[in-house]
Protein backbone atom coordinates (compact mmCIF):
# COMPACT_ATOMS: atom_id res chain seq x y z
CA UNK A 1 0.00 0.00 0.00
CA UNK A 2 1.28 3.54 -0.72
CA UNK A 3 1.88 5.80 2.28
CA UNK A 4 -1.21 7.39 3.72
CA UNK A 5 -1.83 11.04 2.97
CA UNK A 6 -4.32 13.43 4.48
CA UNK A 7 -7.70 13.44 2.74
CA UNK A 8 -7.88 15.80 -0.21
CA UNK A 9 -10.06 18.85 0.19
CA UNK A 10 -13.52 18.62 -1.37
CA UNK A 11 -13.48 20.93 -4.37
CA UNK A 12 -17.15 21.88 -3.95
CA UNK A 13 -18.59 22.11 -0.45
CA UNK A 14 -21.97 21.03 -1.80
CA UNK A 15 -20.49 17.58 -2.46
CA UNK A 16 -19.33 17.34 1.15
CA UNK A 17 -22.92 17.72 2.31
CA UNK A 18 -24.48 15.29 -0.16
CA UNK A 19 -25.34 11.83 1.04
CA UNK A 20 -25.77 8.98 -1.46
CA UNK A 21 -29.29 9.42 -2.83
CA UNK A 22 -30.10 5.69 -2.73
CA UNK A 23 -29.89 3.07 -0.01
CA UNK A 24 -27.30 0.53 -1.10
CA UNK A 25 -26.40 -2.89 0.27
CA UNK A 26 -22.61 -3.02 0.54
CA UNK A 27 -22.29 0.73 0.02
CA UNK A 28 -18.78 2.10 0.59
CA UNK A 29 -19.47 5.38 2.37
CA UNK A 30 -17.48 4.03 5.32
CA UNK A 31 -14.49 3.42 3.01
CA UNK A 32 -14.47 6.87 1.35
CA UNK A 33 -11.91 8.41 3.80
CA UNK A 34 -9.42 5.60 3.05
CA UNK A 35 -9.99 5.96 -0.68
CA UNK A 36 -9.53 9.72 -0.38
CA UNK A 37 -5.99 9.12 0.88
CA UNK A 38 -5.25 6.95 -2.16
CA UNK A 39 -6.87 9.50 -4.45
CA UNK A 40 -5.03 12.51 -3.00
CA UNK A 41 -1.96 12.34 -5.25
CA UNK A 42 -3.98 11.06 -8.21
CA UNK A 43 -6.73 13.68 -8.32
CA UNK A 44 -5.81 15.19 -11.74
CA UNK A 45 -6.79 11.83 -13.22
CA UNK A 46 -10.27 10.64 -14.17
CA UNK A 47 -12.07 8.39 -11.70
CA UNK A 48 -13.56 5.28 -13.29
CA UNK A 49 -15.98 3.06 -11.39
CA UNK A 50 -17.12 -0.05 -13.28
CA UNK A 51 -19.66 -0.72 -10.47
CA UNK A 52 -20.74 2.70 -9.25
CA UNK A 53 -23.67 1.36 -7.19
CA UNK A 54 -24.97 3.93 -4.72
CA UNK A 55 -22.37 6.65 -5.59
CA UNK A 56 -20.91 6.72 -2.07
CA UNK A 57 -17.31 6.77 -3.32
CA UNK A 58 -17.77 9.31 -6.13
CA UNK A 59 -19.62 11.68 -3.79
CA UNK A 60 -17.07 11.03 -1.06
CA UNK A 61 -13.95 11.93 -3.06
CA UNK A 62 -15.62 14.38 -5.49
CA UNK A 63 -13.51 14.01 -8.67
CA UNK A 64 -13.64 16.70 -11.32
CA UNK A 65 -13.94 14.02 -14.01
CA UNK A 66 -15.54 10.62 -13.67
CA UNK A 67 -16.82 7.73 -15.75
CA UNK A 68 -19.38 5.94 -13.60
CA UNK A 69 -20.79 2.66 -14.88
CA UNK A 70 -23.10 -0.02 -13.58
CA UNK A 71 -24.44 -3.15 -15.25
CA UNK A 72 -27.82 -2.45 -13.62
CA UNK A 73 -29.43 0.21 -15.86
CA UNK A 74 -31.97 1.41 -13.29
CA UNK A 75 -29.72 3.30 -10.85
CA UNK A 76 -27.88 4.71 -13.88
CA UNK A 77 -31.19 5.97 -15.32
CA UNK A 78 -31.96 7.56 -11.95
CA UNK A 79 -28.57 9.32 -11.86
CA UNK A 80 -28.94 10.55 -15.43
CA UNK A 81 -32.24 12.15 -14.48
CA UNK A 82 -30.57 13.71 -11.43
CA UNK A 83 -28.12 15.33 -13.86
CA UNK A 84 -31.06 16.99 -15.61
CA UNK A 85 -32.70 18.10 -12.38
CA UNK A 86 -35.24 15.75 -10.83
CA UNK A 87 -38.23 16.70 -8.73
CA UNK A 88 -40.37 13.68 -7.93
CA UNK A 89 -44.08 14.12 -8.50
CA UNK A 90 -44.97 10.50 -7.76
CA UNK A 91 -47.18 9.64 -4.77
CA UNK A 92 -44.79 8.33 -2.08
CA UNK A 93 -46.16 6.80 1.09
CA UNK A 94 -44.93 3.92 3.22
CA UNK A 95 -47.97 1.78 2.40
CA UNK A 96 -48.07 -1.85 1.27
CA UNK A 97 -50.73 -1.50 -1.43
CA UNK A 98 -49.08 1.56 -2.95
CA UNK A 99 -45.72 -0.19 -2.89
CA UNK A 100 -46.93 -3.18 -4.92
CA UNK A 101 -48.83 -0.93 -7.31
CA UNK A 102 -45.66 1.08 -7.96
CA UNK A 103 -43.57 -2.09 -8.22
CA UNK A 104 -45.90 -3.42 -10.92
CA UNK A 105 -45.73 -0.09 -12.76
CA UNK A 106 -41.94 -0.10 -12.57
CA UNK A 107 -41.64 -3.66 -13.91
CA UNK A 108 -44.00 -2.81 -16.77
CA UNK A 109 -41.81 0.17 -17.73
CA UNK A 110 -38.58 -1.79 -17.23
CA UNK A 111 -39.75 -4.40 -19.74
CA UNK A 112 -39.35 -1.93 -22.62
CA UNK A 113 -36.29 0.05 -23.66
CA UNK A 114 -38.14 3.36 -23.88
CA UNK A 115 -39.96 2.88 -20.59
CA UNK A 116 -36.85 1.81 -18.68
CA UNK A 117 -35.09 5.13 -19.38
CA UNK A 118 -38.09 7.34 -18.65
CA UNK A 119 -38.42 9.90 -15.89
CA UNK A 120 -41.30 7.87 -14.46
CA UNK A 121 -39.03 4.81 -14.18
CA UNK A 122 -36.44 6.92 -12.32
CA UNK A 123 -39.07 8.17 -9.87
CA UNK A 124 -40.45 4.68 -9.30
CA UNK A 125 -36.97 3.23 -8.78
CA UNK A 126 -36.27 5.79 -6.07
CA UNK A 127 -39.54 4.99 -4.30
CA UNK A 128 -38.90 1.24 -4.46
CA UNK A 129 -35.35 1.70 -3.20
CA UNK A 130 -36.50 3.66 -0.16
CA UNK A 131 -39.54 1.52 0.62
CA UNK A 132 -38.43 -2.05 -0.14
CA UNK A 133 -37.37 -4.57 2.46
CA UNK A 134 -33.92 -3.69 3.84
CA UNK A 135 -33.28 -1.34 0.93
CA UNK A 136 -32.35 -4.31 -1.25
CA UNK A 137 -31.95 -4.13 -5.02
CA UNK A 138 -32.80 -7.55 -6.45
CA UNK A 139 -34.07 -8.72 -9.83
CA UNK A 140 -35.25 -12.08 -11.13
CA UNK A 141 -34.15 -13.67 -14.40
CA UNK A 142 -36.89 -11.80 -16.26
CA UNK A 143 -35.42 -8.51 -15.11
CA UNK A 144 -38.27 -7.82 -12.67
CA UNK A 145 -37.68 -6.06 -9.38
CA UNK A 146 -38.90 -8.59 -6.81
CA UNK A 147 -38.03 -7.23 -3.35
CA UNK A 148 -41.05 -7.35 -0.99
CA UNK A 149 -42.49 -4.43 0.95
CA UNK A 150 -40.29 -3.25 3.80
CA UNK A 151 -40.79 -2.94 7.54
CA UNK A 152 -39.80 0.70 7.99
CA UNK A 153 -41.54 2.56 10.79
CA UNK A 154 -40.97 5.87 9.01
CA UNK A 155 -39.41 6.98 5.74
CA UNK A 156 -38.23 10.48 4.91
CA UNK A 157 -38.65 10.67 1.15
CA UNK A 158 -36.75 13.32 -0.84
CA UNK A 159 -38.54 15.04 -3.69
CA UNK A 160 -36.16 17.81 -4.77
CA UNK A 161 -32.76 16.56 -6.00
CA UNK A 162 -31.52 19.84 -7.46
CA UNK A 163 -28.35 19.83 -5.33
CA UNK A 164 -27.27 16.58 -7.02
CA UNK A 165 -27.66 18.09 -10.48
CA UNK A 166 -24.97 20.69 -9.75
CA UNK A 167 -22.48 17.98 -8.76
CA UNK A 168 -23.35 15.11 -11.11
CA UNK A 169 -23.32 17.31 -14.21
CA UNK A 170 -19.51 16.96 -14.30
CA UNK A 171 -19.63 13.16 -14.56
CA UNK A 172 -20.48 10.70 -17.32
CA UNK A 173 -22.74 7.72 -16.56
CA UNK A 174 -23.06 4.51 -18.53
CA UNK A 175 -24.59 1.07 -18.13
CA UNK A 176 -22.89 -2.00 -19.52
CA UNK A 177 -20.16 -4.58 -19.11
CA UNK A 178 -16.95 -3.31 -17.52
CA UNK A 179 -14.77 -4.54 -20.40
CA UNK A 180 -16.70 -2.28 -22.78
CA UNK A 181 -15.54 0.86 -20.97
CA UNK A 182 -13.25 3.13 -23.01
CA UNK A 183 -10.36 3.68 -20.63
CA UNK A 184 -7.54 6.19 -20.69
CA UNK A 185 -4.14 4.79 -19.70
CA UNK A 186 -3.88 6.98 -16.60
CA UNK A 187 -7.44 6.49 -15.31
CA UNK A 188 -7.81 5.82 -11.59
CA UNK A 189 -10.05 2.74 -11.37
CA UNK A 190 -11.98 1.87 -8.25
CA UNK A 191 -13.84 -1.44 -8.60
CA UNK A 192 -16.39 -2.62 -6.06
CA UNK A 193 -18.03 -5.65 -7.69
CA UNK A 194 -20.75 -7.80 -6.11
CA UNK A 195 -19.27 -9.68 -3.18
CA UNK A 196 -18.02 -13.23 -3.60
CA UNK A 197 -20.98 -14.58 -1.61
CA UNK A 198 -23.99 -16.79 -2.49
CA UNK A 199 -26.37 -13.85 -3.16
CA UNK A 200 -25.58 -12.46 -6.62
CA UNK A 201 -28.97 -11.37 -8.00
CA UNK A 202 -28.22 -7.65 -7.94
CA UNK A 203 -29.09 -7.57 -11.64
CA UNK A 204 -30.76 -10.06 -13.96
CA UNK A 205 -27.36 -11.27 -15.16
CA UNK A 206 -25.75 -12.29 -11.87
CA UNK A 207 -22.03 -12.20 -11.11
CA UNK A 208 -20.48 -15.65 -10.57
CA UNK A 209 -16.90 -16.74 -9.98
CA UNK A 210 -15.98 -16.65 -13.66
CA UNK A 211 -16.96 -12.97 -13.65
CA UNK A 212 -14.77 -12.31 -10.60
CA UNK A 213 -11.81 -13.85 -12.43
CA UNK A 214 -12.54 -11.92 -15.64
CA UNK A 215 -12.69 -8.67 -13.67
CA UNK A 216 -9.44 -9.33 -11.81
CA UNK A 217 -7.56 -10.05 -15.04
CA UNK A 218 -9.02 -6.96 -16.70
CA UNK A 219 -7.95 -4.79 -13.77
CA UNK A 220 -4.45 -6.27 -13.78
CA UNK A 221 -3.95 -5.16 -17.40
CA UNK A 222 -4.68 -1.48 -16.69
CA UNK A 223 -1.62 0.77 -16.78
CA UNK A 224 -2.89 3.31 -14.26
CA UNK A 225 -3.69 3.00 -10.54
CA UNK A 226 -6.29 0.40 -9.55
CA UNK A 227 -8.14 -0.20 -6.28
CA UNK A 228 -10.42 -3.19 -5.72
CA UNK A 229 -12.60 -3.92 -2.70
CA UNK A 230 -14.37 -7.20 -2.00
CA UNK A 231 -15.17 -9.57 0.82
CA UNK A 232 -11.94 -11.32 1.82
CA UNK A 233 -12.86 -14.87 0.89
CA UNK A 234 -9.96 -17.28 0.49
CA UNK A 235 -10.31 -17.46 -3.28
CA UNK A 236 -10.59 -13.67 -3.73
CA UNK A 237 -7.42 -13.18 -1.69
CA UNK A 238 -5.59 -15.89 -3.66
CA UNK A 239 -6.78 -14.47 -6.99
CA UNK A 240 -5.49 -10.95 -6.39
CA UNK A 241 -2.26 -12.17 -4.82
CA UNK A 242 -1.62 -14.23 -7.95
CA UNK A 243 -1.95 -11.05 -10.04
CA UNK A 244 0.58 -9.11 -7.93
CA UNK A 245 -1.84 -6.78 -6.18
CA UNK A 246 -0.91 -5.44 -2.77
CA UNK A 247 -3.50 -6.43 -0.18
CA UNK A 248 -4.74 -4.75 2.98
CA UNK A 249 -7.50 -6.01 5.23
CA UNK A 250 -10.14 -4.19 7.26
CA UNK A 251 -13.40 -4.80 9.09
CA UNK A 252 -16.38 -3.62 7.04
CA UNK A 253 -19.69 -2.66 8.68
CA UNK A 254 -22.66 -4.72 7.56
CA UNK A 255 -25.48 -2.18 7.35
CA UNK A 256 -28.01 -4.38 5.53
CA UNK A 257 -28.49 -8.06 6.29
CA UNK A 258 -31.25 -10.47 5.39
CA UNK A 259 -30.88 -12.27 8.72
CA UNK A 260 -30.38 -9.19 10.90
CA UNK A 261 -26.72 -10.13 11.53
CA UNK A 262 -24.63 -6.94 11.84
CA UNK A 263 -21.30 -8.65 12.58
CA UNK A 264 -18.50 -6.80 10.72
CA UNK A 265 -17.17 -8.66 7.69
CA UNK A 266 -13.49 -8.92 6.74
CA UNK A 267 -12.87 -6.99 3.53
CA UNK A 268 -9.83 -6.84 1.30
CA UNK A 269 -8.49 -3.71 -0.41
CA UNK A 270 -6.29 -4.71 -3.36
CA UNK A 271 -4.14 -2.04 -5.01
CA UNK A 272 -1.89 -1.95 -8.04
CA UNK A 273 -0.14 0.69 -10.15
CA UNK A 274 0.78 3.14 -7.35
CA UNK A 275 4.39 4.39 -7.65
Amino acid sequence: MPPERPPSPITDDRAARLRPPLKWAGGKRWLAPQLQRLWYAQSPRRLVEPFCGGLAVALGIDPRRALLNDVNPHPVNFYQHLQKGLTIRLAMRNERDLYYQHRNDFNRLASTRRGSISRKAAELFYFLNRTAYNGLCRFNRKGEFNVPFGRHARINYVRDFDAYRRVLCRWHFSSGDFEALELENDDFIYADPPYDVPFRNYSRYGFDWSEQVRLARWLSRHKGPVVLSNQATERIVALYQSLDFQLAFMQAPRSISRTGDRTPACEVLATRGFD
